[in-house]
């Protein structure tokens, strides 16, 4: 049976993580509706609360056992926002539309981490986060969930969203070597989550370093 602690610690991670999903999905749906699409806004997925979005073994189950399980990586992914690139506006290229409306995923979060730094250096430079451990602890994880999540959509392996812009920019004559690649998909993701501290602890650096600055500014301490 779980102790108060370890179901204060679950609700802990998985509210900015269920938060984060949300709005990434959210992007990916809107990104559709105005290209035209809107497959996502007629199932309901044209939307911030979380609910429409949850998948229960990604976005609950899994990180739940990832907790529980020492060594094993946090992780987790809500429904995938469904788009239909034959909806969109006329003149709208089904590729790049695709395209546009993946990089919106992670982009969104990365302007959720901006967004959540800015309110940090600001709490911070009005003495307001002095005595809200709580608030201070959600913006962290806001902090770096979505910086992790940013830059881990981008790797162009499908059906990550980083593979729909490569589907996009590919040239032809290097089509069949992309859609050999393709194939490998699922084993080349498995490789990705083995190797993800490895994989992302460079950019996820980089990024985090851009944000401490960001950080350092609005709290006026640059």
């Amino acid at each position: 049976m779980f102790g108060p602690d370890v179901l204060l610690r679950a609700v802990a991670l998985l509210i900015p993580m269920i938060l984060s999903l949300s709005v990434h999905e959210f992007a990916h749906a809107w990104s559709a509706s105005r290209l035209g699409d809107d497959t996502a806004e007629r199932m309901g997925r044209l939307t911030l609360n979380p609910v429409p979005h949850i998948d229960p073994f990604g976005t609950i189950l899994l990180p739940l056992v990832a907790m529980m399980s020492p060594g094993v990586p946090f992780f987790g992914w809500a429904k995938p926002v469904p788009v239909d690139p034959s909806r969109f506006r006329r003149g709208v290229n089904m590729a790049a539309g695709m395209a546009l409306t993946a990089l919106a995923g992670p982009l969104s979060n990365l302007l959720l981490a901006i967004v959540c730094v800015v309110l940090y250096g600001l709490g911070a430079r009005y003495h307001l986060l002095e005595a809200q451990p709580a608030v201070v602890f959600l913006l962290d994880r806001m902090i770096s969930l979505n910086i992790v999540l940013a830059i881990f959509n981008l790797i162009p392996i499908p059906p990550l969203d980083g593979s729909r812009v490569i589907d996009w920019l590919v040239p032809y004559r290097h089509r069949a070597a992309w859609e050999t690649i393709t194939r490998f998909a699922p084993f080349l993701l498995i490789a990705v989550f083995i190797f993800a501290p490895y994989v992302l602890a460079g950019p996820v650096s980089a990024m985090n370093s851009l944000l401490d600055r960001l950080l350092l500014a609005v709290a006026g301490r640059a």
